[in-house]
């Protein structure tokens, strides 16, 4: 008798067990279900290169200059890149789209995006013929286009328009600005945004505020335009935005003084705190969707060096 009793004690334990484990099972599976968004602004010098990584997918906006194409390796490396699973090109200037040789050298791309704005110097002409002989599916964005990132993540596309990209970039002087064209999109996840801007100028942001209404570009970070230039962060698009923190990816002691001190000064009159590669290195922002935190790889926030 007692023996059949110590047999049922232990098979009560043994089932107690198992639906405690059953239970803890559940949110196991849900917290495994996008939790976390980073963010990295890479130190590729005069040139824009962006790792960004769900709880899916790993997506890398634009490649850095041709001859920065080695510290960009480093950074993937580093971070331990295999696969990229959406390359998205902002537009196909040097320093945005050189890089990307390199990138399908030594990486599994499985989808590119880019602005659809042709070009003519050999770089360019190389990209595309990497992307037909590799058979890696393409897409031309526009605005309103919407790309899943995975994990909870969206990424919504502002500029261009279909009309600015057949217009090609033009100038009141007509000239060409392949700036102009630069893909602009908002990504979000939960309550957190961010705006991604590639080169685009003030003329392309005046544009977008008349077909945005401001309430959809709000952002808690801004990737700053161009570098940093004066050309780019016009007051009225940094009033709809309304970031609290702008980040600059530009090189050490470059020719072109980015970032400007107009637009640094008119950062500090909006109060946004702002982070630059050249003084700061590796610019690193996470977010669970809620809350969010910029970390500098180092140097301190606001820096005013430079002219």
């Amino acid at each position: 008798m007692r023996r059949h009793w110590r047999i049922l004690c232990f098979l009560m334990m043994l089932s107690l067990a198992l639906v405690s484990l059953v239970g803890c099972g559940i949110p196991m599976e849900k917290s495994a279900v996008a939790s976390h968004l980073t963010v990295k602004m890479l130190d590729v010098g005069q040139g824009d290169a962006i790792l960004i990584r769900t709880s899916d997918e790993t997506i890398l906006i634009d490649t850095g200059d041709t001859d920065e194409a080695a510290k960009l390796k480093a950074a993937l490396d580093k971070e331990g890149v295999k696969t990229i699973d959406k390359l998205i090109i902002t537009h196909p200037h040097r320093d945005h789209l050189g890089g990307s040789a390199m990138v399908f050298q030594n990486y599994a791309v499985k989808a590119v995006y880019d602005n659809g704005q042709p070009t003519t110097p050999k770089f360019y002409r190389d990209y595309l013929k990497t992307i037909k002989v590799k058979n890696i599916p393409y897409k031309t964005l526009r605005d309103g286009d919407r790309l899943d990132f995975g994990g909870g993540v969206s990424f919504t596309i502002l500029s261009p328009t279909e009309e600015m990209v057949q217009e090609g970039g033009r100038e009141a002087d007509g000239k060409i600005n392949l700036n102009l064209n630069s893909l602009v999109g908002r990504l979000a996840y939960g309550n957190f945004a961010m705006m991604f801007t590639g080169d685009a100028e003030k003329p392309t942001e005046q544009a977008l505020l008349k077909r945005h209404p401001a309430g959809d570009l709000r952002c808690q970070v801004l990737k700053a335009g161009h570098h940093g230039s004066k050309t780019s962060s016009g007051l009225a698009f940094l009033k709809a935005v309304q970031p609290e923190v702008a980040l600059i990816s530009c090189g050490a002691g470059n020719s072109y003084r980015h970032p400007h001190a107009s637009v640094r000064r008119s950062y500090e009159k909006q109060r946004i705190d702002f982070y630059r590669t050249d003084v700061n290195g590796t610019i690193t922002v996470e977010s669970d969707g809620q809350t969010y935190r910029v970390t500098p790889e180092r140097g301190v926030k606001n820096s005013n060096k430079g002219n």
